[in-house]
């Protein structure tokens, strides 16, 4: 393993690490332990011909079609199928792809707007640890583009001495871009331990980023703001908007002098030279530079995969360091910009239209400031903001309370790189943005609950036609996750995780977009229409009342899942003594809740599945990384999950977890987790990632059983 570098934790290679889809890859049985290669040769006996004793060609049909549930067709590519099967033919389907317990994704259709998928994304990209005193590092950008990650984030602060504060600048920024507060799936203390953090963060930082003050009645004056500038004119509108330079005309600090645009401390005079900086304001975490960020964005950016990235900009640096952020960018990314339109769309384009494309999503600022969203905002903003909509949102009527509004912070030759992408702070499903199909909303996990519980149609409905985003609540301090399947749920196509973290969410997201590039269509119900030209702008029906209760079928499922036996699976990290190893293999279904449907249930566990309510778990083995589960314990290792209710294949997941049979909490070992649509039945090998999601050998052999019914 490469050593750190300048203190930053090592990071693995993306390529080989799950989290984003790498389980989706071609994966096949290398060797077979002796407890495997007995289960395996036991099946085989058992269909053979007594006399031949080989598979007679019916026969591999009917175990084909009738055990296996595969489609001749596509095996018919790769095994002879119109012949007999020695064990040798039985052997070569047996440890293929084939076999695997994930069925590859089907072929998909990215001919619908973007709203109609879900996007694997990322929060606060950049850190390593946790969000108040880890390293932010350019190879986080790398590890998660390689995962498969099509939406990253960066907060860009300024790269002078002096910096720049947000709205409120306060001590409670400290945890700004975060987001929850529960414990993750294998560790405890997380609140008590974020306290602690921020207190000897608020100790360690100056008065003006958040730190003890002197006096609590004196407070820093705001200076005042004046109105952005206005948009180019229409005969300097090019396909490829030219890299705006810094003269008198443009120069943010000229054009305060004349009354023009400028950002929060634009009447400080600051000569800087430094460029923009990447990391978690008001926090002890270590910064990088804006543009290292953007070169990485480049080099890895569609390493995998040419479906487009959202790249989500939080803006808290001057108007000049703005004015260098639009130079960086169209210097750096150049062609893999959107050219800049003559009109602002109409509807929103299909992921087929934007391959090989990078979408800049920042707040917007409109031509003038006129009649839009306003301020640079922050996730506490949102957070208020989503608290107070709730009480106001309804279902049938009611308008919005207006406020006053701000002039924007955010320049207009930055925010007008928003394109498809245009950010804006929620006030309630009914503002007048809300109808703007460029837009996009971003709000914490709990926001997005009140938003349901109050106007969960209004809400699911949004989210058939126009962006929205979730992200962690800011109490998440350790990084853990929520549970990305119960914003899925509502139709939200971006959910931001922590993917330096292993837990419970992101091993689901793994599980969803498994071999996929990132990119997964909603159920039928969850999504709006084709643009056809029949149908040129899909919009939104005032008539349509759908929820995630009525959008798509549930069933009840009965699932069973023999444990035959294991090989190579890999120790808990830090444990080298195979002898002490007692593992035991256990099942749990994430499916989705009664109340969680009707918007009655309060957010489950703070955003995190009841991941006991459906579970089922082997017998330990003592002493080996091959554990024979049905050679030693036989019928006992059967794991059945019967009448399960309100199950919607496309989102509900299977996850697989190799413990360590301990005193106390039980280490993690290996894990697997498989969307319910995908999980094929038969015998299968489900493959492992380990405790960190790196690829190993580990696979454990089952048969399974699924049925659905409604």
């Amino acid at each position: 393993m490469p050593a750190a570098v300048h203190g930053t934790p090592y990071l693995p290679d993306g390529a080989h690490q799950g989290g984003g889809g790498l389980s989706g890859a071609d994966q096949k049985i290398k060797t077979l332990s002796p407890a495997v290669a007995a289960h395996l040769q036991r099946i085989y006996s058992a269909h053979a011909d007594t006399v031949t004793k080989a598979w007679r060609q019916e026969d591999v049909s009917v175990w084909l079609r009738c055990c296996q549930g595969d489609d001749e067709a596509e095996l018919a590519r790769d095994f002879p199928l119109h012949q007999d099967w020695d064990y040798e033919s039985f052997f070569q389907y047996t440890t293929s792809s084939a076999a695997n317990s994930i069925a590859p994704p089907r072929s998909q259709d990215l001919s619908y707007p973007l709203s109609s998928y879900f996007i694997s994304s990322s929060h606060n990209t950049y850190l390593t640890g946790n969000q108040l005193s880890s390293d932010s590092s350019v190879d986080a950008y790398r590890n998660v583009l390689l995962r498969g990650c099509r939406c990253i984030e960066v907060d860009v602060w300024d790269g002078s001495d002096s910096e720049s504060e947000d709205d409120d600048g306060d001590a409670e920024s400290v945890t700004s871009s975060s987001s929850s507060s529960s414990d993750d799936a294998y560790g405890s203390g997380e609140e008590g331990i974020a306290s602690k953090l921020k207190r000897k963060a608020k100790r360690k930082l100056p008065s003006f980023l958040g730190g003890r003050k002197k006096s609590k009645d004196k407070k820093v004056p705001e200076p005042t703001t004046a109105t952005p500038p206005p948009p180019p004119p229409a005969a300097a509108t090019t396909t490829e908007a030219a890299p705006v330079g810094l003269s008198a005309e443009t120069n943010p600090l000229e054009r305060c002098k004349s009354g023009g645009s400028a950002s929060l401390f634009q009447t400080l005079s600051r000569k800087s030279t430094k460029e923009p900086r990447v990391l978690h304001g008001y926090t002890l975490t270590k910064d990088i530079t804006f543009r290292d960020v953007c070169e990485a964005i480049k080099d890895y950016g569609f390493a995998t995969t040419d479906l487009p990235l959202i790249v989500s900009l939080e803006v808290h640096c001057s108007a000049e360091q703005q004015e260098m952020m639009v130079d960086i960018m169209r210097q750096i990314w150049g062609d893999l910009l959107l050219p800049e339109p003559e009109e602002d769309a109409k509807y929103l384009p299909t992921p087929e239209e934007l391959r090989g494309k990078i979408l800049v999503k920042v707040k917007y600022a409109p031509p003038n400031n006129e009649g839009g969203s306003t301020g640079s905002t922050t996730p506490e903003e949102l957070d208020n903001t989503a608290a107070a909509a709730s009480g106001r949102l309804s279902e049938e009527a009611g308008q919005p309370k207006q406020r006053a509004k701000k002039p924007s912070k955010v320049i207009w030759s930055l925010s007008k790189m928003g394109i498809y992408t245009r950010g804006v702070s929620f006030k309630s499903l009914m503002q007048p943005e809300a109808n703007m199909p460029t837009h996009i909303f971003s709000l914490s996990e709990s926001g997005v609950m009140d938003v349901h519980k109050e106007s969960r149609s209004a809400l699911f409905e949004h989210n058939k036609h126009y962006l929205m985003r979730a992200y962690p609540s800011g109490m998440r301090i350790l990084s853990s996750n929520l549970d990305p399947a119960v914003f899925w749920r509502k139709g939200i196509q971006i959910v931001a995780l922590n993917w330096q973290n292993w837990d419970e969410g992101m091993m689901l997201n793994e599980g969803m977009f498994a071999g996929t590039g990132g990119y997964v269509l909603k159920p039928a119900g969850y999504r709006c229409a084709k643009l056809t030209d029949s149908n040129p702008s899909p919009s939104p029906s005032p008539l349509a009342s759908d929820t995630q209760a009525d959008a798509v079928q549930h069933y009840t499922m009965d699932l069973t899942i023999n444990v035959l036996a294991a090989q190579s699976l890999p120790l808990p990290p830090g444990d080298d003594n195979i002898d002490s190893f007692r593992p035991y293999l256990k099942v749990e279904l994430h499916v989705e809740e009664p109340g969680e449907r009707h918007g009655t249930d309060e957010l489950p566990q703070d955003g995190k599945e009841k991941g006991g309510e459906y579970k089922a778990k082997t017998k330990s083995i003592k002493g080996g990384c091959d554990p024979d589960w049905e050679g030693k314990f036989g019928a006992q290792t059967e794991l059945k999950f019967e009448n399960i209710p309100g199950v919607v294949p496309e989102l509900s997941f299977v996850r697989f977890l190799v413990l360590d049979d301990e005193i106390g909490r039980d280490s993690l070992a290996a894990w697997a987790c498989v969307r319910l649509d995908r999980l094929r039945e038969g015998y299968r090998f489900v493959h492992l990632l380990d405790a960190k999601g790196m690829e190993s050998d580990g696979a454990v052999l089952v048969k399974i059983s699924k049925k659905l019914r409604l």
